[in-house]
């Protein structure tokens, strides 16, 4: 019956399905499934979004940044109050601020680009203050490419983003997180842990879709990433094509990476990151599949 209501798992389903009244009392508060809100982004506002949300139940969200959504050039000082009061009024909390890597630039060639994505990025760290929210979700930047530049000039550029970035986000009160990205410069975790190696305050988001996408093993990359480790992105993807499809639907062995999640103790929340034309559905459906799982009922216990 609760299949057919938008995230009934956690509305309805608590109150029938034998699966969710056992979990529901061993689940820690402190690992919940998260929601990413990029689904959401083209026909939703922030509020009506996180509304939607925490009627269907969920506790846990990670806002991506997008106009009209929720942009940071868009949202005056009562638009950023307004939101923080219906984030606390709805016993939700914002995890994470995400600014979709396909927009900016932190390693373009041109300067301009560059300049651009790091005041970009600044304001991104000012809302996540105003907010509350204690993570800012960062991409190394991009190569052409075609003709890529020199490693160790993209390095460069990188890192002069993040002189930029780390003070002001120490500054702001909230943590900047690289993550894992397939059209990255640094697509796979042991390169992002050797380009972040000298800021030791920025923490790592690892995306397993991102991983498997790029054929790296992922109990090994949890591995390089485990000490900064601060949140993980959940979605699948088929080799062939990159996407971020629900559970079930690509090449993600979601029990190795479990597997993975327990071997190094990993105490942090698990972010559901699916971009799907339905997500109410989706999204739960994909946190079924997983509870179903020996190894993430391992690792929620």
């Amino acid at each position: 019956m609760w299949r057919d209501s938008p995230l009934a798992f956690f509305s309805i389903a608590r109150y029938y399905d034998p699966l969710w009244i056992f979990w529901e009392g061993v689940l820690p508060a402190t690992r919940p499934f998260g929601v990413n809100t990029y689904s959401y982004t083209l026909g939703h506002g922030a509020a009506d979004c996180l509304t939607r949300l925490a009627d269907q139940g969920t506790t846990s969200v990670e806002l991506m940044m997008y106009p009209g959504h929720a942009w940071p050039c868009e949202m005056d000082a009562v638009a950023r109050r307004s939101l923080a009061a219906l984030v606390k009024s709805r016993s939700l909390q914002i995890r994470t601020l995400n600014m979709p890597n396909i927009d900016i630039n932190l390693t373009a060639a041109n300067g301009d680009m560059r300049a651009l994505s790091v005041a970009h990025l600044v304001r991104v760290i000012a809302l996540a203050s105003d907010l509350g929210v204690p993570g800012v979700v960062i991409g190394p930047g991009k190569p052409n490419p075609l003709l890529p530049a020199p490693q160790d000039q993209l390095m460069g550029w990188f890192q002069a983003a993040l002189d930029v970035l780390l003070p002001a986000a120490e500054a702001a009160g909230t943590r900047l997180l690289a993550e894992n990205m397939p059209f990255a410069f640094l697509p796979d975790a042991e390169h992002l842990m050797e380009a972040i190696a000298p800021y030791r305050e920025i923490g790592v988001v690892y995306d397993v879709a991102n991983a498997v996408f790029i054929g790296e093993d992922v109990r090994e990359g949890l591995r390089h990433v485990q000490n900064r480790l601060e949140l993980v992105h959940l979605s699948d993807t088929p080799r062939e094509v990159y996407r971020h499809d629900p559970v079930g639907g690509g090449a993600v062995d979601f029990a190795a990476f479990a597997k993975g999640l327990v071997e190094i103790d990993y105490a942090g929340e698990a972010m559901l990151e699916i971009i799907s034309p339905e997500p109410d559905r989706e999204i739960g459906d994909s946190i079924t599949r997983l509870l179903a799982m020996p190894a993430w009922q391992e690792w929620l216990a």
